[in-house]
């Protein structure tokens, strides 16, 4: 079985490695969707493939690191590119969540996400 949580963090970035020819090398900002997928089989006591309240108590991590924040500024973001976000947040998690199999970060508003899936 899958089970998926997700928040919401709205925060600014730039991705200055090409200045000449995208807009997105000036300081701006998105609302992002992060989303987590947690595989494995029904505790028979519990039922739970894991607790939502443990996924949410880690998410709340993520959140405040995250959140209103210019991400260039977090450790391990310089380049926060929705794939580099991906991969910080998998690897925050993975330790924590043996079954983590996919993170996915999206800015709904322009109609872009990217899926990382671990094995």
């Amino acid at each position: 079985m899958r089970i998926v949580k997700s928040i919401h963090f709205d925060a600014a970035h730039f991705l200055d490695h090409d200045p000449e020819a995208r807009p997105y090398a000036r300081l701006h900002g998105h609302s992002f969707t992060l989303e987590v997928a947690i595989e494995g089989e029904p505790d028979p006591i519990t039922g739970w493939v894991t607790d939502f309240a443990d996924i949410a108590e880690a998410l709340d991590e993520i959140h405040e690191a995250l959140d209103h924040r210019l991400l260039n500024e977090v450790k391990g973001l310089e380049r926060p590119t929705l794939e580099n976000i991906c991969r910080w947040v998998a690897h925050r998690l993975s330790a924590r969540f043996s079954g983590l199999r996919q993170v996915r970060v999206a800015r709904p508003s322009i109609g872009e996400s990217c899926s990382y899936d671990l094995p």
